[in-house]
């Protein structure tokens, strides 16, 4: 009886997910899509970084992508970004801006790494022709924080220029209605295709996020994929730790697609009963009532970069703590949107 048990499992699991060089494999894929859609993972991972710098240094990416669109930039200095990979002189003070000016007033976008990834972009285009070039496009919607205040202001332009909504604007506007390929790069919680804060459940493509928007227009197809940046995967397919590091696996009909999504992003992170006037925050659901979510219904890959224990964390520069004008719009952004704990976080972290 132990033996046909242990034969029907074998024969009723699903098969091992299998790893692939990731540059290749991404490259592949947009043989068969228009965008595909790379998840950063935890803001401001060095790993992460450092693949995504040889993935658009690889000489087959610009003779298959055309755009590059990215969620640590504002569309308020589109014109800026254009000029500056394209190879135009634009001062250091200008460029800056793209950055610290977003609709996040903490400083998750002043890490070294997201400057230097554009200035990687516009070292590729020096070598390539006009035609060929990359381009750049600023997926956060363009906040003016010479108009906010105070808190309400801010409420009212993140009301106004939805963060998902914005991106997904633009790539159907720039990248689909032209015929182009993208890569896009956006935190994974943007990438969902079911929300998990609303437990899973249901809702109009519309409505919410960035990747359940583009998927809603018949002519866009995304590739889609989670980054594991400390996930335990081998507590969910033993042989994982004895992957090459970075690697890229499918997850479609295989173990690792079998999995519920849940343990890809561990934590107690609240869900909410989604109704027809949207999420009602003001009840969480109870843990019994979370829905299960299989991984391959939520994105098409996983790039895996190693086990938590290797990754390493990019940090705000020193000369930044030194630049009285920068701590000063820090601060007054921070206390505008009530984050004291960041501020406190900020000063300590500056030595102030």
């Amino acid at each position: 009886m132990a033996a046909s048990w242990a034969l029907w499992l074998a024969v009723q699991a699903p098969p091992p997910a299998k790893p692939v060089e990731p540059v290749t494999g991404i490259l592949e894929a947009f043989g068969t899509h228009s965008i595909v859609a790379l998840a950063e993972g935890d803001h401001g991972n060095e790993q992460d970084h450092a693949f995504r710098l040889s993935l658009i240094r690889d000489s087959r990416f610009p003779t298959l992508v055309n755009d590059v669109v990215v969620e640590f930039g504002s569309a308020r200095y589109q014109e800026v970004m254009d000029r500056f990979v394209r190879g135009d002189a634009v001062p250091d003070e200008t460029l800056r801006q793209v950055w610290q000016n977003t609709t996040q007033p903490t400083t998750v976008w002043d890490l070294p790494i997201y400057e230097e990834f554009f200035r990687a972009v516009r070292a590729v285009n020096a070598s390539l022709s006009r035609d060929r070039q990359i381009r750049v496009l600023l997926g956060d919607p363009p906040i003016d924080w010479d108009a906010v205040h105070t808190r309400d202001d801010l409420g009212r332009q993140q009301a106004d220029m939805a963060r998902d909504r914005y991106p997904a604007d633009l790539s159907r506007r720039e990248v689909v209605a032209r015929n182009r390929r993208a890569l896009v790069i956006y935190g994974d919680e943007h990438l969902q295709r079911r929300d998990r804060m609303i437990n899973f459940e249901p809702s109009d493509p519309t409505a919410r996020l960035l990747l359940m928007r583009l998927e809603s227009e018949p002519a866009v197809s995304v590739f889609s994929i989670w980054t594991t940046a400390g996930t335990d995967l081998s507590a969910l397919q033993e042989d994982v730790s004895s992957w090459p590091t970075p690697s890229l696996t499918i997850v479609h009909g295989t173990r690792l697609g079998a999995a519920d999504a849940t343990a890809y992003a561990p934590g107690e992170a609240p869900r909410f009963a989604n109704g027809p006037g949207g999420p009602d925050f003001s009840s969480p659901l109870p843990r019994e009532r979370w829905r299960a979510l299989r991984m391959e219904d939520q994105f098409d890959a996983v790039l895996y970069l190693g086990p938590r224990s290797a990754m390493t964390m990019s940090r705000v520069p020193p000369s930044l703590c030194r630049d009285s004008a920068y701590m000063n719009m820090r601060v007054q952004r921070l206390t505008i949107a009530g984050l004291t704990r960041q501020i406190e976080q900020l000063k300590r972290y500056c030595g102030q």
